[in-house]
């Protein structure tokens, strides 16, 4: 793999979301407005939504929006022979879907530092302070794999960027009822363990809770990082099979 293809490869789809202000808005803008919001407006400790549960909850939200930018922009890339051009280019297949990996990751812990910040502006005090952010940015970063393979298996089925918006919400819905700061209850904490999102709120509410040394961390994060892997694996092979055409 050519290092230095795969960082101007990755430069360029950093700089396709600053240029295009719906995906910047969705990927960076969006977790700041969703943070002050629900910070201003649902951070009542009566309602049981105080900051301490809102925050974990709101990083996995503002990440399974990835599925969706990563649906539109291989749906419409395919449309319009970008895929197939890119055959005749040095580029290889990998370049190209690591870029989109890395560079998505990187997203990712973007926007567990806008959380942190604006959370932390409006009122929000860790119990892990400061430092639990270093531990919360991996964690998102690997959660992040399962955005893409989940949006690439949406660009598999879909035949216009539209479609993959609607069809992109099949994998966020479930995530966003089961795995973000809506409350749980016994019974739907049983249908959140198959979610990715659940372990990502469950690592990063023990995390800022203080708790950094629980057992339940390392399960998490493990399995965030096998479901991930398998689920950007399952992504790539699907889209490279199917979706490619």
């Amino acid at each position: 793999m050519n290092f230095q293809g795969l960082v101007a490869l990755i430069k360029t789809d950093l700089k396709k979301l600053i240029r295009e202000p719906a995906n910047l808005f969705l990927m960076l803008l969006f977790p700041a407005v969703l943070t002050l919001g629900f910070g201003i407006v649902f951070a009542d400790p009566e309602l049981g939504m105080d900051m301490n549960l809102l925050v974990p909850g709101l990083i996995p939200y503002a990440i399974i929006f990835i599925i969706m930018t990563i649906a539109q922009a291989f749906t419409a890339e395919r449309q319009e022979g970008l895929l197939r051009r890119m055959n005749t280019t040095p580029m290889t297949a990998g370049e190209f879907m690591g870029s989109r990996i890395i560079s998505n990751m990187l997203i990712a812990i973007l926007q567990v530092v806008i959380v942190f910040v604006m959370a932390v502006l409006i009122g929000f005090r860790p119990n892990s302070g400061v430092g639990g952010i270093f531990l919360a940015l991996p964690i998102a970063a690997l959660f992040s794999l399962s955005s893409v393979g989940l949006g690439l298996i949406t660009a598999t089925v879909s035949k216009t960027p539209e479609a993959a918006t609607g069809i992109s919400f099949v994998f966020i819905l479930p995530q966003m009822f089961f795995g973000t700061f809506i409350p749980l209850t016994p019974t739907t904490r049983q249908i959140a363990m198959f979610m990715p999102s659940y372990y990502v709120l469950d690592a990063l509410t023990l995390i800022f809770g203080g708790d950094w040394t629980n057992a339940s961390i390392f399960l998490d994060v493990g399995v965030i990082s096998i479901v991930s892997v398998a689920i950007v694996a399952i992504g790539i092979m699907l889209y490279k099979k199917y979706g490619n055409v």
